[in-house]
C-alpha cells in the first residue's frame, strides 16, 4: 500500500454503530405479521424484491424500507391487508428511525487516536435526516472534518468526494464493512481501503470475493487500523 495517507473516511452504519440488526428484527416482525398470506421466508423474498425495485426511487434507509414494507403487504395480501396492520407497519418504521445509537467496540478510542494526525470524515449512504440524527446522537460527530451522506457509493461518487476534498487517491483511506460499497470502488480509484467485517450484512451488500491488492487490508476490528498506519506513513 502506498504511503502518505492524509484522509481517513469511515462508513457509518455497522462500521461506527449498530444498524443492520435493527432492520433484520423489523423484517422478522413484518414477516410474522403477514404470515397468514405467505410463509415468512416467502414474505422476506417479496420484501427484498420490492426494495430492489424501488432502490433508485427511495434510496437507502428506514423511510424507504417502510414504504417497501407497505407496498409488499398490499401486494402479497392482494390489497386485503387491514388498516390496523398498516398502522403496525408504520410504527415499525418509526421505531427504526428512533433507535438509540450504540457505537461499536473501539470506535471512540480509535477516533481519538487518529484525530490529531489525519483528517477524519464520514462517507456513508442513507437518508439525509436519519443519518444526520444518528451522527448528532452518536457523541462522535466532533471528530469529523467533513460528513458526506451519499445516495450511492460507486466509483464516480467517490471520485466526486475526492475532488471536493482536494485529495489524491493515494492519500485517501476508506474503512467500512461492505466489500461492495466501501472497498471495491475505492480500489478501482487507486485509493486505499480497509475492510472491517460485521456479523450481519444486508443481502444487497453481500459479496464474496478474495481481494489481492497492495492498497487493501483486512481488519478484524476498527482499532486494528492503528497497527497498520505506522507502517504506511
Amino acid at each position: 500500500m502506498k504511503k502518505e495517507i492524509k484522509v481517513i473516511a469511515f462508513d457509518a452504519d455497522d462500521t461506527l454503530w449498530i444498524n443492520e440488526p435493527y432492520f433484520q428484527e423489523a423484517e422478522k416482525q413484518f414477516c410474522a405479521l403477514l404470515g397468514n398470506y405467505l410463509p415468512q421466508e416467502e414474505i422476506s423474498k417479496e420484501l427484498f424484491q420490492t426494495e430492489m425495485k424501488n432502490l433508485s426511487l427511495y434510496g437507502y434507509g428506514a423511510k424507504g424500507f417502510l414504504l417497501c414494507m407497505i407496498e409488499t403487504a398490499n401486494r402479497v395480501s392482494e390489497n386485503k391487508v387491514s388498516s390496523n396492520v398498516i398502522s403496525e407497519i408504520i410504527e415499525m418504521g418509526q421505531d427504526l428511525l428512533q433507535k438509540p445509537i450504540e457505537l461499536l467496540k473501539g470506535v471512540p478510542e480509535t477516533l481519538e487516536n487518529l484525530k490529531d494526525d489525519f483528517q477524519l470524515i464520514v462517507a456513508t449512504k442513507g437518508d439525509l435526516l436519519d443519518q444526520e440524527r444518528k451522527l448528532k446522537n452518536s457523541g462522535i460527530e466532533h471528530y469529523f472534518h467533513h460528513i458526506e451522506i451519499m445516495s450511492e457509493k460507486k466509483t464516480a461518487d467517490y471520485q466526486k468526494l475526492l475532488s471536493h476534498l482536494n485529495c489524491l487517491p493515494e492519500n485517501f483511506l476508506m474503512l467500512g464493512n461492505s466489500v461492495k460499497s466501501d472497498i471495491l470502488p475505492i480500489l478501482e480509484l487507486g485509493a486505499n481501503a480497509g475492510h472491517i467485517p460485521y456479523h450481519v450484512t444486508w443481502t444487497h451488500e453481500q459479496q464474496e470475493q478474495t481481494i489481492k491488492n497492495e492498497r487493501f487490508v483486512q481488519l478484524k476490528s476498527i482499532d486494528e487500523i492503528l497497527n497498520y498506519l505506522p507502517q504506511w506513513n
